[in-house]
């Protein structure tokens, strides 16, 4: 039983509330599939609808050339390549799909782009991962002793909170579905459903290496908070053993290196464990990275949407969210401070849970519904992204028709260099590569195909390198423009 019940008051109603938990911890496999057929149609009814509209805004920001070569043009190419028998080695960095997280799950993922290959399969797995985790949610509401009306209330919070409908913008992230799994992880440890746990926590891990530290906190969290020793063991276990495992032997593996984000904790040292030991040996130097403005902001944002359902004798299963709290702390790289992008996925199972803890409790400053859902709503309207759609993603809507057009000219397995935003429409081949300053210098007589946007060359660092390209391609003999309409040019090299 979690400890948030150990400070309860005394009184029929609580016991009442910690009866009916410890009841349904001790239900068997078949009183919990029960359990599973009484959530509410409602429910599904939701469901379905916040997947299609998850999934019809991902796909019209693609349709609007706003997905990125990084992250969606290098999953999708991974995906392909698998789908085809080839080895995942995304032609952008020459890196293999492992030796960049050690996500294995994409190779059950390309089992989609066996039956058809298309990009739109991510936006899918996204669209349904995210809204899915409202069953796990609804049920764990419900495992805590909320009625049906708070169940929902919770469920409406999962799906305003800003992070859900943004993240599901930035492309494709596998991390992503491991949110429901983890939630669905917790209900299975505190059913005592061992089997259930076990699988849930294989497919957290498979789904990105630092997940490893999540699994790893939240069998901290398991075993000394809510008192399941077995299950805490099994999580604690397995998170730390896959971390040694992919940091060390796996990801420098595949890529011949460090893991990627090492970078970004340089003042720590220059590997996972240099870093990990710094972290012991020189808490002064953590300390000054803690306290800083654009942390607090980060903590503010974080928190806000949920303020009102947080109490402190509540917050136990933000255990399980300190590693990623820490590493989007320490860290300087602004896109890990804010919530728009996936860094902060990890947390926000534990938050929630928190919440769920606080309204069980009678605590927390707002306990109408109601008034719950407007608060939701509010942080959703000034912290969600959906005003992109009529001022950002329109930015080059004059040249999507023309890259829509020149796209189609494009045979199929030939060489190809583009801009970042036309990447992920030409993903499905052997070799793509980026027409961007990080890649000069770029010998453009290897490529079949050069596919520019000279008007919106996709990275503001890069737009030099697209002029250069052009006045190339202008001199060059062995190319000849096939295509030229608003800014965007599309040359063929006749030779290749």
């Amino acid at each position: 039983m979690s400890l948030h019940l150990d400070w309860f008051k005394s009184g029929t109603r609580y016991n009442q509330i910690y009866l009916y938990v410890e009841t349904f911890h001790e239900t068997s496999l078949l009183s919990f599939k029960v359990e599973m057929m009484k959530i509410p149609r409602l429910l599904w009814l939701i469901f379905g609808i916040s997947s299609l509209v998850l999934f019809f805004c991902a796909s019209l920001r693609h349709w609007l050339f706003q997905s990125n070569a990084l992250d969606l043009g290098w999953f999708d190419q991974s995906l392909y390549l698998i789908s085809q028998g080839k080895p995942p080695i995304v032609s952008f960095s020459e890196d293999h799909i492992l030796g960049d997280h050690a996500a294995f799950i994409f190779y059950p993922l390309a089992l989609f782009y066996i039956i058809y290959p298309n990009v739109h399969w991510l936006f899918l797995v996204q669209a349904v991962a995210l809204s899915s985790a409202i069953i796990p949610l609804w049920l764990l509401a419900k495992q805590a002793g909320l009625k049906d009306n708070f169940s929902l209330t919770i469920v409406g919070v999962y799906l305003l909170y800003p992070l859900i409908f943004n993240v599901n913008l930035f492309d494709f992230h596998s991390e992503v579905i491991a949110l429901p799994v983890i939630f669905w992880a917790v209900l299975a440890a505190r059913a005592k459903k061992f089997v259930q746990f076990i699988i849930a926590i294989v497919l957290i891990l498979s789904c990105k290496a630092v997940l490893s530290l999540t699994v790893a906190a939240m069998g901290v969290w398991l075993l000394f908070f809510e008192k399941r020793k077995k299950s805490g063991l099994i999580s604690l276990f397995l998170g730390v053993f896959w971390f040694i495992i992919t940091t060390q032997l796996i990801i420098p593996r595949f890529s011949g290196d460090e893991v990627a984000a090492v970078g970004r904790y340089s003042f720590l040292g220059d590997s996972v464990t240099e870093i990990i030991t710094n972290l012991f040996l020189q808490p002064n130097i953590i300390l000054s990275r803690v306290f800083t403005l654009a942390n607090l902001e980060y903590i503010i944002l974080l928190f806000i949407p949920v303020i009102w359902g947080l109490n402190i004798r509540c917050l136990t299963p933000l255990v399980a969210a300190i590693p990623f709290l820490a590493l989007n702390i320490l860290t300087d790289y602004q896109p890990q401070k804010d919530l728009v992008h996936q860094y902060s996925i990890a947390i926000l199972p534990f938050l929630l849970l928190s919440v769920i803890a606080t309204l069980v409790a009678q605590k927390g400053l707002i306990r109408n519904p109601r008034y719950i859902i407007i608060w939701s709503l509010i942080a959703f309207l000034a912290l969600g992204k959906y005003g992109y759609f009529t001022s950002r993603y329109l930015e080059q809507i004059e040249t999507t028709s023309a890259m829509r057009e020149a796209v189609k000219l494009i045979p199929g397995e030939v060489k190809v260099l583009t801009s970042p935003q036309i990447s992920p429409h030409l993903t499905h081949r052997t070799v793509i590569k980026l027409a961007i300053k990080d890649r000069e210098p770029i010998d453009i007589e290897q490529f079949d195909y050069i596919l520019l946007n000279t008007r919106y060359p996709g990275w503001e660092n890069s737009e030099e390198t697209v002029t250069n390209l052009f006045e190339k391609l202008k001199n060059n003999n062995n190319y000849k423009l096939k295509y030229e309409k608003d800014g965007v040019i599309l040359w063929t090299n006749y030779r290749n």
